[in-house]
């Protein structure tokens, strides 16, 4: 070991990245560490002042200005305190789906401009972390002390981290030293991870497949291996390997003592996810057709490249990932071990950590994390906003809703009743809120969406409840055009401006459901309702078409089409409906409760569906049944102001008709 007496200083490249950021705090916790020079981006220093903030000893760091694609890293050495004794070069692009010029600049130009720098500061050791990229499609056992041995490197992330390590390889200003991590993935202990990257975009795969029974064995074919490592292991060795004696050119493995195959870490994470795993390996070898499958999809324009990034892209998987999936390498660690023997570093097998990986991305890093609901309990958490909530069936929604564990935000124009209904949930311990907005008014509902997000930071369901019902025939309505205006603005245009307001906030989160409170009327085509009706045609319509364009966002529609339901929007017409079957408040509410929880396309009833049938069959006969049973054998309820005459008794107008309809003159 290395004097540990000696006041030592560190520039670090990269110091706020996945690495750095966890690597740095371990330098600052060394007793013999003097001070920590970060490069940093001007635009990055906020965020590498929050990162000091939660460092041991943030005195020691000191922020340095400058760019990796700048000649020397655009700084003077001569500009700082004093020289740093370590340069440790993290910085680089780690993303497969990167594109060749960014890698190029930041891999290459800037692994040269770190080693410049280090050379006019007078830097003792130069800390290169490379890649076990490197070793590209190298066929077998692949050493500490190899390097180029005429491998294939299949993408531009393994051509420049090549190019990279190449470069400080052949300098001979600054004696350096080399580390090599495999796929590296979150902390092992914590399951903290920055992006989605690497096997992680597999992990949606193994939360479907959890759909499937645990207990179902499934076989698969040899798909060749890989090699992963976590995080903290990397950080951990490569602090302890700095301050090792060691002669320069000195190359460490920081990677698995021994490959995983896919199929065992297949394993390891549908075992988390608690779906089915691989218990047999069948004696068919497709690693070699996957890396070539990998290398087809490296030549831009072919038509197999663009078949297979189809597919792939369909599943959530960059086609870029492919290639490194699989790896007919086998990575030597003999000198990273003998390096870490007696200090306890080691690198830790992954079935023991794969469950907390697999947890911390399914709750911070799953992009369809909010779909996910509780087992059982699919309100249970839920921002579920209500419209028309002060009275009827919004107001049993919400009772309903509430009780089931959402947070119900209710949203009607008469404050003092949301006002009642609020205190009686929360009385009862559940969550609501109340947002007194005239849904007509587009302002108000700018406003009200503002407050509720700003509150709330998305609303995950809605339920455009709130509506108004006209009874007039179309004879008596051809001077009340006002009545269809009025009739649209609160029952299509005010779900619509409310459903857009909200729809951003659902497909950031990836989810979101909106429930459309429609009516059987659509089936039954009821008289006297057109200028009701027609605005609720046009609300089922959009809901429909707005399921299939939104789906792949996550955001998914309802259609529930209640019959009558017995509430103070219906009660002129009370008197007519008196003999008919109708549902109550809190039986309609049932139904839009489940169309919230299993969310289907389309909730009717019975009756009604049966009518829509009816009509497709013989829809002459349904007509001529309709207008007789449903129009002239009922009474109007709206006044007549078009004529004098009294209105001839049901009985009367439908003989009338029948025999109008009988009679045809030749």
């Amino acid at each position: 070991m290395l004097d540990s007496a000696i006041v030592r200083s560190y520039f670090v490249t990269g110091g706020t990245g996945f690495l750095g950021r966890r690597l740095v705090p371990l330098l600052l916790e060394r007793p013999d560490c003097d001070r920590v020079y970060v490069l940093v981006r001007e635009r990055s220093r906020p965020r590498l002042a929050e990162l000091t903030e939660r460092w041991p000893h943030p005195e020691r760091v000191v922020p340095v200005v400058g760019d990796l694609t700048a000649d020397h890293l655009g700084v003077d050495p001569a500009t700082l305190p004093e020289p740093p004794e370590h340069v440790l070069h993290l910085g680089a692009v780690y993303d497969l789906t990167a594109d060749p010029a960014v890698n190029e600049a930041a891999n290459v130009a800037g692994t040269r401009n770190a080693l410049d720098f280090a050379a006019r500061a007078g830097a003792r050791w130069f800390h290169h972390v490379s890649s076990i990229a490197v070793a590209g499609e190298h066929p077998g056992r692949f050493t500490e002390r190899d390097f180029d041995l005429g491998q294939r490197l299949p993408t531009s992330y393994h051509e420049t981290k090549f190019a990279a390590e190449k470069l400080v390889r052949e300098q001979n200003r600054v004696p350096y030293r080399v580390y090599r991590p495999s796929a590296v993935v979150g902390d092992s202990r914590t399951g903290e991870m920055d992006k989605v990257d690497g096997p992680y975009y597999f992990f949606p795969a193994f939360t479907r497949l959890a759909r499937l029974p645990a207990w179902l064995p499934l076989l698969a074919p040899e798909l060749g291996k890989s090699n992963v490592v976590p995080v903290d292991y990397v950080v951990r060795a490569m602090v302890h390997l700095v301050h090792a004696d060691a002669e320069s050119g000195a190359t460490y493995h920081l990677a698995a003592p021994e490959s995983q195959s896919l199929n065992e870490i297949y394993n390891a994470f549908a075992g988390a996810a608690g779906g089915p795993r691989v218990v047999r390996t069948l004696p068919v070898d497709l690693s070699g057709p996957l890396r070539r499958a990998g290398r087809a999809l490296a030549r831009p324009g072919s038509v197999r490249r663009q078949a297979l990034t189809a597919a792939l892209r369909e599943v959530g998987i960059p086609a870029e990932v492919l290639p490194a999936l699989s790896s007919p390498v086998e990575f030597d660690t003999t000198a990273t071990r003998a390096a870490l023997a007696g200090t306890g570093i080691e690198c830790p097998p992954l079935a023991e950590y794969a469950p907390t990986l697999y947890r911390y991305w399914a709750e911070h890093l799953d992009v369809d994390r909010a779909r996910r609901a509780e087992h059982g309990a699919p309100l249970l958490g839920r921002r579920v906003m209500i419209t028309g909530a002060s009275a009827g069936i919004g107001r049993e929604v919400a009772r309903q809703a509430a009780r089931r564990g959402a947070t119900v935000l209710l949203v009607a124009r008469r404050a003092d009743e949301l006002d009642a209904l609020r205190d009686e949930i929360v009385a009862a311990g559940g969550q609501a809120h109340g947002y007194p907005c005239d849904l007509t008014d587009p302002e108000a509902v700018d406003a009200t969406v503002k407050r509720v997000l700003a509150e709330h930071g998305a609303v995950d369901m809605l339920v455009n409840n709130a509506g108004r019902s006209i009874r007039r025939s179309v004879a008596l309505s051809t001077n009340r055009i006002h009545d269809f205006e009025r009739t649209m603005a609160l029952n299509y245009f005010a779900p619509l401006r409310l459903t857009f307001a909200l729809l951003p906030a659902m497909i950031e989160q990836r989810f979101g459901h909106v429930v459309n409170v429609t009516t059987q009327g659509l089936q039954n085509h009821t008289p006297r309702f057109a200028a009701y009706l027609a605005s609720k045609a046009a609300l089922d319509e959009f809901g429909k078409v707005a399921g299939r364009d939104l789906l792949a966002e996550g955001v998914t529609f309802s259609l529930v089409r209640l019959p009558l339901v017995r509430t103070a929007m219906s009660a002129p017409s009370a008197k007519v409906y008196r003999r008919f079957r109708a549902l109550d408040a809190e039986q309609a509410a049932a139904l839009v409760v489940r169309a919230l929880e299993r969310r289907r396309e389309v909730i009717n009833m019975p009756a009604g569906a049966a009518a829509d049938l009816a009509d497709r069959v013989a829809p002459h006969s349904m007509r001529l049944l309709t207008h007789l049973a449903a129009y002239q054998a009922m009474p109007e309820t709206a006044p007549d102001t078009r004529r004098l005459e009294p209105r001839r008794h049901p009985v009367v107008a439908v003989a009338a008709t029948v025999a109008r309809l009988l009679w045809r003159p030749r």
